[in-house]
């Protein structure tokens, strides 16, 4: 959808949600359209292809579980008949055979449920990035985006404008969630400094840590992989045993 706001046009990226829990699909579809997409529903597989052949979205959030035609069948229609259309499946089948096997099927991105909605909304963006879409929403625009003037935190090639929510590796943009953000962020300041799993979680998640979360690891195990891929031999965060992380 195309709409001017003044002599400034704004293009909305159209997704289509394919997923036959009516609860998920809803608050799917409102937590996208809050995040300036244009989204179309559909539960059901052969549902989800017909929508296609009207218009084509710039990517799917497509569930495994689907009445009729599975979730497989119907990825492996949309990569055969829309190559150029993202795909993010999302699936409470967190087994490794299952994500090797879809991505190898055309699968964009998996997301195992229930899954973070920062992280879906990174990832979505990342896969319009890669497909040619705008990606315009949140955190992430896009290889060409330029940074504009404020607070820049930098080392060891990582640079991160703070203002914009932007961070760059050797000159390439790194797609983040938001709280993968918000831990890079931290440390940076404090190269060297030590922090517990509790300090990282209080400062990130705005909550009390009662000792036996285990998302800090998970995000910062995130975060290595990510910044490993980008620039592969070099260490940033490092584990100080018994006590927590610090930027290396």
């Amino acid at each position: 959808m195309r709409r001017r706001k003044g002599q400034v046009e704004i293009v909305r990226e159209y997704i289509l949600v394919v997923e036959d829990d009516n609860d998920i699909n809803h608050m799917l579809k409102e937590l996208l359209e809050q995040h300036g997409y244009e989204v179309a529903q559909a539960y059901a597989g052969t549902e989800a292809l017909l929508y296609m052949q009207g218009r084509k979205p710039g990517a799917v959030i497509l569930d495994l579980m689907l009445p009729g035609r599975s979730g497989e069948e119907v990825l492996c229609a949309i990569k055969k008949r829309y190559p150029e259309t993202g795909v993010i499946v999302s699936s409470a089948l967190d087994g490794v055979h299952t994500r090797v096997s879809l991505l190898r099927m055309g699968a964009d991105d998996y997301l195992v449920k229930p899954f973070d909605t920062e992280e879906l909304l990174a990832r979505l963006e990342a896969v319009l990035r890669r497909r040619g879409g705008s990606g315009q929403q949140g955190m992430g625009k896009g290889p060409s985006r330029k940074p504009q003037p404020g607070r820049v935190l930098e080392y060891k090639g990582i640079r991160i404008w703070q203002d914009d929510y932007l961070v760059q590796v050797d000159g390439q943009e790194l797609a983040l969630t938001k709280r993968e953000f918000l831990i890079l962020e931290l440390l940076m300041g404090n190269p060297g400094k030590v922090f517990t799993k509790g300090n990282i979680y209080e400062s990130v998640w705005n909550e009390e840590f009662l000792g036996e979360d285990n998302a800090v690891n998970v995000h910062i195990s995130n975060l290595r992989q990510k910044l490993s891929k980008a620039h592969p031999g070099e260490t940033y965060i490092r584990t100080v045993w018994g006590i927590g992380f610090k930027m290396d």
